[in-house]
């Protein structure tokens, strides 16, 4: 199925779409370094991209409809506008790409979209901002007046939607808060997707059920015992560490949660990989080790035991401060590259081109590969199954 992808950043949801089916004939993405990285492992066969035709673009001036058809337009237009350490500018932001996606999608018209964007935008004080969000992207067609203010769309988007029907362009949109560390990502997350179906499609689809959860961890550290045997960690370690969680095991105790799996812990995701200051860590990509962390208020580090904080990219507080190790003993260490790569669950392979800061900032602002994955299987299913059903009851021509 084809697709177009937009604000395509170093390809994490890229890559999780397409192991879902969806193969992008356009990727657009203005920041040089993330270009680079796609084509950099182009060159070097990485097979998921090969076919990629990358645009070093700005989307706001991307001509869409040189793409042809398309089943879906996905993309994570850029956060810093509604996230908790960016400017919270939102509409007067000039950084905000929603309206660029929205114009992506009345164009090209696709059977399905999936955006991603921070949980910030969910927050109280952009309620309105988001739900002028997903009324444009329900009506596509409903375009802002020159001069007119996003407050007065908004009202005209509000009183299309309570009229009922629409002979327009109309898109059945959902849109949910999904936490990574759910879904057996190693990392807690907390992201907004949003999802439309074309709505003469008539889908009925909702998000993936979740598959993991932090229960199922508690029980797997502190009465199985499972996850430490299988870590062969040291008695004393593991005692420092359920000394930490005794509260949430007693709080949470009997929990129908637990019998999902477990989350999936930052040990689970780079125990395997070598100690970066080592000879073998030379054999490993992007696996380099990066000196000077230190914790500071706000910003502790991520415990080997649970899955990692959220990666962090911007220019708020001091860089790669939340992405380091904390190994539960009074030492600190920053992620390489390697290890951030793996808690976003992009393959080993992958190569990511540029500085470590600017690799790393490429990191911060990916989707989990798994996630998109994950959340891409389940609208490719959704389509694939219509078009089954159509093919089915169309009636059979005489010869």
């Amino acid at each position: 199925m084809r697709s177009l992808e937009l604000f395509a950043g170093g390809g994490g949801l890229g890559l999780g779409l397409d192991l879902a089916g969806f193969k992008a004939v356009a990727v657009v993405e203005w920041d040089k370094w993330c270009c680079d990285t796609i084509r950099h492992n182009q060159v070097l066969g990485y097979p998921l991209v090969q076919n990629w035709k990358v645009h070093h673009a700005d989307a706001t001036t991307f001509d869409f409809a040189s793409v042809g058809d398309v089943e879906l337009v996905s993309g994570g237009p850029p956060c810093q506008p509604f996230s908790l350490g960016g400017k919270h500018k939102s509409y007067h932001d000039a950084r905000d790409m929603f309206p660029t996606a929205v114009k992506a999608v009345r164009i090209l018209q696709p059977r399905a979209f999936i955006l991603e964007n921070v949980k910030g935008i969910t927050r109280p004080s952009f309620a309105n901002y988001f739900q002028y969000i997903q009324l444009q992207l329900s009506f596509p067609e409903i375009v802002i007046r020159p001069k007119e203010s996003w407050l007065g769309h908004l009202g005209r988007l509000e009183q299309q939607r309570t009229a009922g029907g629409s002979s327009g362009l109309r898109y059945n949109v959902v849109a949910r808060v999904l936490n990574a560390a759910d879904y057996g990502i190693p990392q807690q997350r907390e992201r907004v997707f949003i999802v439309g179906f074309r709505a003469d499609i008539g889908e009925r689809w909702s998000f993936p059920e979740v598959t993991h959860s932090y229960d199922a961890l508690m029980r797997a550290q502190s009465i199985n015992g499972i996850y430490w045997q299988r870590h062969a960690v040291r008695t004393s370690e593991r005692e420092r560490y359920l000394a930490r969680i005794r509260g949430d095991v007693e709080r949470r105790s009997g929990s129908k949660d637990a019998e999902l799996l477990p989350w999936l812990t930052l040990r689970d995701a780079i125990s395997d990989l070598p100690d970066p200051q080592s000879r073998a860590a030379r054999s490993v990509l992007n696996h380099n080790f990066q000196p000077g962390a230190r914790p500071y208020p706000g910003h502790t580090g991520s415990l080997l035991d649970l899955p990692a904080k959220a990666l962090k990219a911007g220019d708020h507080g001091v860089p790669g401060g939340e992405n380091m190790i904390d190994f539960g003993n009074g030492t600190y260490r920053y992620f390489t590259v390697r290890e951030s790569a793996r808690v976003q669950t992009f393959p080993d392979g992958y190569l990511f081109h540029g500085s470590w800061t600017e690799t790393m900032r490429q990191l911060g602002n990916a989707v989990p590969v798994r996630l998109a994955n994950i959340v891409g299987a389940s609208v490719a299913m959704q389509l694939l199954s219509s078009r089954e059903m159509r093919l089915k009851t169309r009636p059979l021509r005489r010869a």
